[in-house]
């Protein structure tokens, strides 16, 4: 009895099996099936969402383990005779988990317009998405739109063109036009403080404004919030957006600016100089005086201590 109630147990579909485009599933009534080495698929090149081994992932592992992929991936050959997969990064990295040499695959020719957009809204269906995933989802489909736009309709200007890919592209994602734009400006900022954007240390709108600093800029920016231990909000973010059309932005202008209390600064010790210049070395930087405050009052603690215990 336990025997037949395990056989008519019915496979578990995890969410990312679940979520396909209607177009792929529409190929895979048109299309063969077949079962591809994985070593043979490689990445879509500069793929924008992030493949992460969370307990999500190792759940669909499981059930891949189990069951088999039970909804094929998509590919597209390439020309060394291998493939690249299009949509099913997670999939495939589930059956990698779960020791499988092979995939079900739908291949199909595809343009690099037609697989990069393919690829955009077939991931775009997760539940959750990092800031850093769509900007770089929104810039390549946009690329990709302008592109296909440009030999569609040549009557239009390139900037025409432009805005109403934008504008279609937010419709489908229930953004405007102008968060399009804003998503994909992030896509200039430095790699250390778009991931403070997606740990959510720094706000969308002030992230957006940082982002017109140049690359030198931000990693001085990246410097003073690690000191200071704050981030800009959006009236500082743009005042340093401005010094820097500018070119007033310096290390004295950064400072003096980011000094401002504000909601997201923590509580910080200030300390009447005179009293610890002559105790302090001379030849100490910043982060070298902290140290060497901090060595002390732990000495200094140290030694209570032991006057205590002594008693």
């Amino acid at each position: 009895m336990e025997e037949q109630k395990k056989k008519m147990q019915l496979p578990k579909i995890t969410r990312d099996e679940f979520f396909t485009m209607q177009e792929e599933r529409d190929l895979r009534s048109k299309k063969h099936v077949e079962n591809l080495k994985i070593s043979d698929i490689a990445d879509f090149p500069n793929h924008p969402f992030k493949v992460i081994v969370d307990d999500e992932m190792r759940e669909m592992s499981k059930s891949i383990e189990e069951y088999g992929v039970l909804v094929p991936v998509l590919v597209r050959p390439k020309q060394d005779g291998k493939y690249e997969m299009i949509s099913g990064h997670r999939r495939k990295k589930a059956s990698e988990l779960a020791n499988k040499d092979s995939i079900p695959c739908i291949i199909r020719e595809l343009t690099d317009d037609e697989a990069t957009i393919i690829m955009v809204d077939s991931n775009m269906q997760r539940e959750h998405i990092l800031p850093s995933e769509k900007a770089f989802a929104y810039k390549l489909k946009l690329e990709a739109l302008n592109s296909q736009g440009k030999r569609n309709d040549l009557t239009l200007s390139p900037m025409d063109t432009k805005l109403d890919s934008a504008e279609k592209l937010g419709k489908e994602f229930d953004d405007s036009r102008a968060t399009v734009f804003r998503y994909i400006r992030l896509t200039e900022l430095i790699p250390k403080i778009l991931d403070m954007v997606d740990s959510e240390r720094i706000a969308f709108r002030p992230a957006v404004e940082i982002s017109y600093l140049t690359k030198d800029e931000q990693n001085m920016l990246l410097d003073c919030m690690e000191y200071s231990d704050c981030t800009p909000f959006l009236s500082q973010a743009i005042q340093l957006k401005e010094l820097s059309r500018k070119k007033e932005l310096n290390q004295d202008t950064m400072d003096s600016l980011m000094e401002q209390e504000k909601p997201n600064q923590k509580e910080k010790y200030k300390f009447n100089a005179d009293r610890l210049r002559n105790l302090l070395p001379r030849n100490l930087d910043d982060k070298g005086r902290e140290d060497y405050v901090v060595k002390a009052v732990e000495f200094y603690n140290n030694h209570q201590r032991k006057k205590q215990m002594e008693r």
